[in-house]
């Protein structure tokens, strides 16, 4: 799927009407479409299944028809209910998708993360008495992948990942922790009970993952993990991040905006029931 990040691009749908035969939309594979006209490809069209079992689609065409005619054969070929993901300033492509019978269900905030301390007033902040911050690379893979299934549990058996953010990474089956050096952990009574995933993108880091266990939540241990992945990037010479949060997660854009964070995009979940 194409993220609505600033390291992506979402695919593009034009004003309707082509002019020549109509395009043919064949299935080349499994997830893969293809839009032929006049012997030109025209189009294209691509699904993957995500880690927790939503199907996403996406569709890549100048021209509105044929748009219209690969989402048409891949919704008739596919098991429903169907995602996506657009980029809410994009007005023709969310149009698009809705002319194809997806309706927006969730949006996203994408934030600006100034790391700067001084910006951010984070500099003075500290973990709780008894918690300490586990710089990035220093984590012990075993304890932080338990950690991790232990956050994904918590997940599942609360909210669901349907209304956590829908641009996450494909994994194989069963590893959620591919690159332990990018994770920032708290430790508590020589147990992990937080951590924060760096991701090393193109234009800026992106924090992937920001979470606490839940008998942990509420004590400042978000903020400090926070305080600290940002310094070490303003060290490293980073002057900004990038987040996402959904629109409905009022404590994380509540923790954003308070240290100044700008929002900057916004990203629609759309779906075919």
């Amino acid at each position: 799927m194409n993220p609505a990040h600033p390291d992506s691009d979402p695919a593009p749908a034009g004003a309707p009407g082509t002019d020549g035969p109509a395009p043919v939309v064949t299935r080349l594979s499994d997830t893969c479409w293809q839009a032929v006209e006049d012997d030109r490809v025209v189009g294209s069209g691509d699904a993957a299944r995500r880690p927790d079992g939503r199907l996403f689609v996406s569709v890549d065409a100048w021209h509105g028809t044929v748009f219209d005619r690969i989402a048409a054969a891949m919704a008739a070929d596919l098991p429903e209910p169907l995602h996506t993901v657009t980029d809410e300033a994009d007005h023709d492509t969310t149009a698009a998708w809705q002319r194809a019978g997806f309706t927006p269900v969730r949006r996203e905030w994408g934030y600006l993360l100034p790391t700067d301390p001084g910006a951010t007033g984070l500099g003075p902040v500290r973990p709780p008495a008894g918690v300490a911050i586990v710089p990035a690379g220093q984590a012990q893979e075993g304890p932080l992948r338990a950690l991790d299934r232990v956050v994904h549990d918590e997940v599942e058996a609360g909210p669901g990942w349907p209304a956590m953010p829908a641009q996450i990474l494909p994994r194989p089956a069963g590893r959620t922790v591919l690159d332990p050096s990018r994770y920032v952990v708290a430790r508590q009574d020589d147990r992990y009970v937080g951590l924060l995933r760096v991701a090393p993108l193109t234009r800026r880091p992106r924090i992937g993952l920001l979470a606490v266990c839940a008998d942990r939540q509420r004590r400042g241990i978000a903020r400090a993990m926070l305080a600290h992945a940002l310094e070490s990037l303003h060290r490293g010479g980073t002057d900004s991040a990038w987040a996402e949060v959904a629109e409905t997660n009022t404590a994380a854009t509540a923790l954003f905006e308070g240290i100044g964070a700008r929002r900057a995009a916004s990203t629609l979940e759309l779906v075919r029931p």
